[in-house]
């Protein structure tokens, strides 16, 4: 954890060949202009296009390339891993982050004695669809982790680098980093950032990864309200599902009883029973799965595959 520079800039990239140079360019532009010493982290996430190509004539740059697409979480997790920053900067390869908002951040960072600063895009220029998308996610994300930030989905960040030095990504739990260093006691604070339109390449969201991130913001709630306590989520549940069991037997017994009501030729009752059963049963059993492959790849370290790191 020993730190060798000031700041580190993490950019994951996915088919990004016409922006990683500009992209460059204005990172090195923007920091130039300070005295801090940085690192610039590119992490290929298995392009299918030129953008290895054109990153290997940037300098100084440092580049770590998967062996195929393994997704956002993944390159953060590679590259804060690889990072040797104080500060750790995160930012998208799409040129819609603006590198000269970073120096503000780090700013912030600093004099309100925070552990990370989000960026917030007030103003996005993304397509409505989109927008509507992340309306809707974040009043859902509100209503369950409430991490007190208006922008989750937003990659410009800066993170001091003891943040992630007992965590590891998974999933698509990149939004939600702030919501589970929260849990930990870390600090967290926001300021807007300049959110510019797409020019170049194509957006990668899609409904897949709009499920995704669903499943990981439930999973990200149930370890703020219930990691140190699940017998208050499982015994609830239990509680509740023996209460409706129970009420339900009590009331065909009083309609068989005092109503001649026949059950001796109904599947209801029993099928009623084993949907309770059942879905009692997938949801216990899904939550552990997640308890449990967090525990393996904390032991294991990494859930991608890295071909090689280059530095330029």
């Amino acid at each position: 954890m020993n730190s060798k520079f000031d700041l580190s800039i993490i950019v994951p990239l996915l088919n990004e060949e016409d922006n990683v140079v500009k992209l460059h360019k204005e990172i090195l532009e923007t920091l130039s202009k300070t005295d801090w010493e940085f690192e610039i982290i590119f992490v290929n996430d298995g392009s299918s296009d030129k953008t290895l190509e054109n990153c290997l004539s940037l300098k100084p740059l440092k580049i770590i390339d998967f062996r195929k697409n393994f997704g956002q979480t993944a390159c953060l997790d590679a590259g804060i891993k690889e990072a040797k920053g104080e500060i750790i900067i995160t930012m998208d390869g799409d040129l819609q982050n603006d590198p000269k908002d970073i120096p503000a951040l780090v700013k912030k960072l600093k004099k309100d004695k925070l552990d990370v600063v989000s960026g917030w895009r007030k103003n996005r220029k993304d397509p409505f669809g989109k927008r509507w998308i992340s309306r809707g996610a974040e009043v859902l994300r509100k209503f369950l982790i409430n991490d007190g930030i208006h922008d989750s989905g937003c990659t410009l960040k800066a993170y001091r680098r003891e943040c992630f030095s007992r965590i590891n990504l998974m999933g698509e739990i990149h939004r939600f980093i702030p919501a589970t260093l929260a849990i930990s006691g870390y600090k967290i604070g926001e300021m807007e950032v300049n959110h510019r339109p797409r020019i170049h390449g194509q957006t990668k969201y899609n409904y897949k990864r709009t499920i995704k991130g669903f499943l990981d913001m439930l999973g990200v709630w149930f370890w703020m309200k219930y990691a140190g306590r699940p017998l208050h989520l499982f015994g609830g549940m239990g509680l509740l599902c023996f209460s409706l069991g129970s009420f339900g037997l009590i009331g065909l017994f009083v309609a068989r009883l005092f109503f001649e009501f026949p059950l001796s030729n109904k599947i209801w009752p029993i099928i009623a029973i084993f949907l309770i059963l059942v879905g009692l049963q997938l949801f216990i059993s899904g939550l552990m799965a997640d308890v449990l492959i967090k525990s393996y790849y904390k032991d294991k370290n990494m859930n991608y595959s890295i071909k090689e790191i280059i530095e330029s």
